[in-house]
């Protein structure tokens, strides 16, 4: 199958000198002879190339380039398939910026498409190449240029012994997992994560519970959340508690309830962020309303979990704006790799900065996930890398510190 596969990387300024032009020439021989066409583009720092060919032997050099020492953020933009090339059959053809102007560059990638002129205005490629061409070159963010130069420093969390065997009476116990600002060192708040009482997940915990009691044991669950931090004694930390939408709607006097439960074990109302997920079409959005106004009268804190994995992430926000949103970790898995994903949050941080919403980044398994987040803006982090959820009780978090003091392919 035609595939055309576009990425972007960055010079890896550690690695020794070499010649681009001789190994462009190498290159271009060994794609003529497997039918590929790479037009490569460089400004003295960013590279962008264009790769087309059949599917098999373009999935087969891009594994080679993701492993190449001498560039550095290699970041998939797009990958298409079409019915016709949109390039001759030319190997590879390098523009460097520092020495080609744009319009020549511009001419002579129009002189090797096989497309009709009027269809490469409007075609996502050449729009690819302009943009590159005419923008500014991009500041390679510290915390990115070396993602292996960091380790990973444990610390024990500063709350109570996890209570070390199931704690009798409960339907559900409730495993604790620090959001943590690692720039400041500090823990932001702990989310109180359902499980059941064989180690279960969430979805077989209520899986097990007929459906017309749902949102009543929802509710009530939350009661052991909080006996749970007065146990422990998580000071004056902030708990986050997960919630679908409709228990605020469908159980009577559902606020009521928190409250006073929060109260009974030594809590604060403004120590409590109520998670609300997106995933849960919510009907009878008027009660729901009414309902999220009760919390913040009561000064209750408000997040969106999973925004992005759900029905309706951004007509939420229309609706009303929390103190917090997370972005799912479909959005967050290998974002350093992703630019559809990277554009995406880019517009989130954007969107949140303009609304006063703190952003917190869920899922982070990977040094580099976080270093890219991290100069993107976002400061809160929630996942494996930082702390795993402890059954009744919060493990150990790992902090980012610095670390004491190859072959380029396209």
């Amino acid at each position: 199958m035609l595939t055309t596969l576009i990425y972007k990387s960055q010079l890896n300024s550690s690695c020794e000198s070499f010649s681009l032009t001789s190994l462009v020439e190498s290159a271009k021989i060994r794609n003529a002879g497997r039918n590929i066409t790479g037009i490569l583009l460089f400004n003295g720092v960013d590279f962008l190339q264009i790769l087309e060919g059949a599917e098999e032997d373009i999935n087969k050099l891009f594994a080679t380039i993701r492993t190449d020492q001498r560039h550095i953020n290699v970041v998939e933009l797009m990958r298409d398939y079409g019915p016709r090339r949109r390039f001759e059959n030319v190997g590879m053809l390098l523009f460097d910026l520092c020495i080609d102007t744009p319009d020549s560059v511009l001419s002579t990638v129009l002189r090797y498409s096989k497309l009709e002129r009027y269809l490469t205005a409007e075609d996502k490629v050449f729009k690819f190449i302009r943009s590159f061409i005419t923008r500014q070159k991009q500041p390679v963010a510290r915390a990115t240029l070396h993602p292996g130069s960091w380790i990973l420093a444990p610390e024990h969390a500063p709350f109570g012994k996890a209570i070390p065997e199931l704690i009798d009476n409960q339907p559900c116990q409730f495993a604790l997992q620090p959001i943590v600002e690692p720039s400041e060192g500090k823990i932001s708040s702990l989310e109180a994560l359902i499980r059941g009482n064989d180690g279960g997940s969430p979805e077989h915990f209520f899986n097990a519970i007929d459906q017309d009691k749902v949102y009543e044991v929802d509710l009530q669950t939350k009661a052991y959340a909080f006996a749970l931090a007065e146990k422990i004694g998580i000071g004056d930390h902030k708990i986050a508690i997960n919630l679908l939408p409709m228990s605020l709607v469908n159980v009577p006097d559902a606020v009521d309830f928190l409250m006073d439960n929060i109260l009974a074990h030594g809590l604060l109302p403004e120590q409590v962020v109520i998670e609300v997920t997106e995933n849960e079409m919510i009907s009878g959005f008027n009660q729901f309303n009414s309902a999220i106004k009760q919390l913040r009268a009561a000064g209750i804190g408000l997040a969106i979990d999973d925004f992005g994995s759900g029905y309706a992430g951004l007509s939420l926000l229309t609706r009303f704006q929390p103190d917090k949103l997370k972005i799912d970790r479909e959005i967050i898995s290998d974002i350093h790799l992703s630019g559809p994903k990277q554009a995406i949050v880019k517009s989130i941080i954007s969107c949140c900065t303009d609304l006063e919403i703190a952003l917190v980044a869920e899922g982070i398994e990977r040094i580099e996930e976080w270093c890219w987040l991290e100069s993107a803006g976002i400061k809160r982090f929630q996942g494996f890398l930082f702390s795993r959820p402890q059954l009744n009780g919060v493990g150990d978090i790992h902090w980012p510190q610095p670390a004491a003091s190859g072959h380029l392919a396209f």
